[in-house]
């Protein structure tokens, strides 16, 4: 039997049907971009090479996601205050970071971190490596690496090497070369590439190593001079600098790399949107070209090889800082 339906009946069915359609595609947003702000977060300073990089694919990255990206400083701690920000964030997609060796390095260099460098993240893509370079202020009497080994040895502790901070993969990658050369000299630890630049430039300290982008125009104009890159291979970018391998010291090679993660817990369909949008923002004509001119290498894969590189990082920098012997509290 049939029962006629009031006016009222009739709107609140509608009203329902309505409220049932809107909530369709706010169900599937975070799969398909909520057109809230992307924050991503860099625990670095402004002046770094992984800023440089940042910097360099936002707008790409922005037009990918259907969504505004707000790049967001937060250094301090070798990266662990901004790793901290993206660990506590929401799981839904819309706090990210971009991540450097850093991260794994963390582990073996601090007693006590506030959270687990793997297990605290979800890994979303490589996305390449970027070049590290040796350099010295000119007024340092060295040209290559013969030089400054010869230098160094003839005057231990007389020099100062800057890095970045404290436990950083710039503070390794220098402790390594005096571990590869016998040499000693005394770390400057600074609060960001940006200060430690620029007291390189102006003598305060006279030996650092730092990204090659971070430097270049610095090289060019001759405010700061290369010793050698640290890689295994020399770089497009400034093919005329040797690596430090080639230069005598053939064991060592050391280069940057930086990753997407997003906080633990993210649903394997948005690991999945994000990974497809980061990997057609950087291998994207004019991100491609910009990475070109910074000497980077841009080979984005995928959340399961991000996750085996992370804890294969971490075992390769847990016995390089053994060797070092790089310990904070």
């Amino acid at each position: 039997m049939a029962f006629p339906l009031s006016g009222r009946a009739i709107f609140g069915m509608a009203v329902s049907a309505i409220a049932l359609t809107l909530a369709l595609p706010a169900a599937s947003a975070m799969a398909q971009g909520s057109g809230r702000p992307v924050r991503l977060i860099l625990p670095i300073s402004a002046g770094s090479g992984v800023d440089a990089i940042a910097r360099a694919a936002g707008p790409s990255l922005g037009k990918s996601l259907g969504q505004p990206v707000v790049i967001e400083n937060l250094p301090g701690a070798g990266g662990i205050t901004g790793a901290a920000a993206v660990a506590k964030a929401p799981a839904d997609g819309t706090t990210l970071g971009l991540f450097s060796n850093n991260h794994v390095i963390n582990p073996s260099v601090y007693k006590k971190m506030p959270f687990d460098a793997i297990k605290d993240f979800t890994p979303i893509s490589v996305i390449g490596s970027t070049p590290l370079v040796l350099v010295v202020n000119p007024k340092v009497p060295a040209k290559n690496v013969q030089e400054l080994v010869a230098l160094l040895r003839a005057k231990p502790d007389a020099f100062n090497y800057a890095s970045s901070g404290n436990g950083t993969i710039i503070q390794l990658a220098a402790e390594m070369f005096l571990d590869e050369a016998h040499v000693r000299a005394r770390h400057v630890p600074y609060k960001g590439t940006g200060p430690m630049v620029t007291d390189l430039i102006a003598g305060q300290v006279e030996i650092g190593v730092v990204a090659l982008n971070a430097v270049a125009p610095h090289l060019k104009s001759g405010t700061l001079r290369a010793i050698g890159l640290c890689g295994a291979t020399r770089s497009p970018a400034a093919p005329e600098i040797p690596t430090i391998a080639e230069q005598g010291l053939p064991n060592y090679a050391v280069e940057g790399w930086f990753a997407v993660v997003g906080p633990a817990g993210l649903p394997p369909a948005e690991v999945k949107r994000l990974n497809t949008v980061f990997v057609k923002a950087f291998t994207s004509a004019d991100v491609l070209e910009a990475m070109r001119r910074q000497g980077n290498t841009i080979n984005p894969g995928t959340p399961e090889a991000a996750a085996k590189f992370f804890q294969s990082e971490a075992a390769r920098y847990a016995a390089l800082v053994k060797k070092a012997n790089v310990t904070l509290e």
